[in-house]
């Protein structure tokens, strides 16, 4: 159902009601943002417009799986979800109010001085600045520190400024690792107290069918491949990945992801050995993973690091890069080199991966005993327990 007033919406992606049934349903102030001063109950205000937009990384997912199990993880409290355009599917009913630019920072503050929340919380974008009341936000990674030149200098500029603003305006934080809280107290000197660990979900079983594999061939997607996935841009290192590629025998290098860096892209196409797929849907990156002889994650950095938790729990041996939050994840289950600017040492673990059946088949065994380990279930309790630590 949709209630519409001016420019905003309720948009209900749960099961629909009639106008009929709606009218025989008594109407609670409760039910009303703004209508809350009579109502003990806690109320937490969610931006939840990152789950909405139509390519989905990280923080988009992070924000949809996160922000859709909040009302399971704390049902003692009133959760109010804001978005600038509708989604269908999140299950969850989303407050829909339209604007092209700056909706975060102009429209979602305009929203809150009505609603009056206990607390606004958002999962992967910036605080409004015009937002005085309590506020908690997710730090996911400080690449634009670590590594500057993958980013503007507009968007250094805004994400250093929307950073400190949380830093200084939050009593308390929530980072998606050990490496993330650490690299907060180091550039930003946060207050490690301050600061609460939370770590991704991500490692369930997959519930979506692999698309047919024929389709491999029609990406031309053929033979022995090693699998890498995420945007393709010089900190995710897919230069390095290939030239350990290629000093291997029969294996193509497989790149599945948004291209940020088109030239970039392009020089990799330009090799036999490589296939830049860009971005492809769910049952085809399914069958990527399943056709796969190892998953590679040669990141110069990660705040959290996704794709190795992503393969760890489809039974893929990993090779990545020991540094940063790699091996928070990785644990004892994936294959590490220490410079993932070393192509003769990402082949060698290549080629243990992939060469060594019995050594991969352990291997992967306890790298998807480990991934279920990060649910987005847990995920959410972390989150939910921060939120009620902050309002009780």
């Amino acid at each position: 159902m949709r209630f519409s007033a001016d420019s905003m919406s309720m948009q209900s992606t749960r099961t629909p009601r009639t106008w009929a049934s709606a009218a025989c349903t008594p109407i609670s102030l409760r039910s009303i943002p703004g209508a809350m001063a009579e109502d003990a109950t806690k109320t937490v205000a969610v931006d939840i417009n990152p789950a909405t937009r139509e390519v989905a990384t990280g923080t988009e997912l992070y924000t949809r799986e996160v922000a859709t199990r909040l009302e399971r993880a704390a049902p003692e409290l009133r959760w109010i979800f804001y978005a600038a355009r509708p989604r269908p599917g999140l299950g969850v009913d989303v407050l829909v109010m339209p604007l092209s630019r700056m909706w975060s920072q102009v429209r979602l503050p305009y929203a809150l001085a009505s609603a009056r929340p206990d607390l606004l919380f958002v999962p992967a974008h910036a605080i409004p600045f015009a937002w005085t009341g309590s506020a908690l936000t997710v730090v996911h990674d400080l690449a634009f520190e670590r590594h500057p030149q993958a980013y503007t200098v507009a968007e250094r500029a805004y994400l250093r400024l929307t950073t400190q603003w949380a830093v200084r305006r939050c009593r308390l934080l929530i980072a998606v690792s050990e490496s993330t809280k650490k690299d907060l107290v180091e550039i930003y000197h946060a207050n490690p107290e301050r600061v609460r660990v939370v770590a991704n979900g991500g490692g369930e079983a997959p519930s979506i069918k692999p698309a047919p594999a024929s389709r491999l061939k029609a990406l031309g997607v053929e033979g022995d491949y090693v699998l890498q996935v995420g945007r393709v841009e010089p900190r995710k290192n897919q230069t390095a990945a290939l030239a350990a590629v290629e000093r291997l025998e029969g294996v193509t290098l497989v790149i599945a992801g948004p291209e940020r860096d088109a030239s970039m892209a392009a020089r990799l196409r330009a090799s036999a050995r490589c296939r830049v797929l860009g971005l492809v849907d769910q049952p085809m990156l399914e069958r990527l993973y399943a056709n796969a002889a190892a998953v590679v994650v040669p990141s110069l950095y990660e705040g959290f690091g996704l794709p190795v938790l992503e393969a760890m729990s489809r039974g893929r041996v990993v090779v990545t890069a020991r540094n940063s939050s790699l091996p928070e994840v990785g644990g004892d289950c994936a294959i590490y080199v220490d410079d993932p600017n070393d192509p003769a040492a990402l082949a060698t673990a290549l080629v243990k991966a992939t060469r060594d059946p019995d050594a991969g088949t352990a291997l992967a065994r306890k790298a998807r005993v480990r991934a279920r380990t990060f649910t987005w279930d847990r995920c959410a309790a972390g989150v939910a327990a921060v939120v009620r630590e902050l309002i009780s």
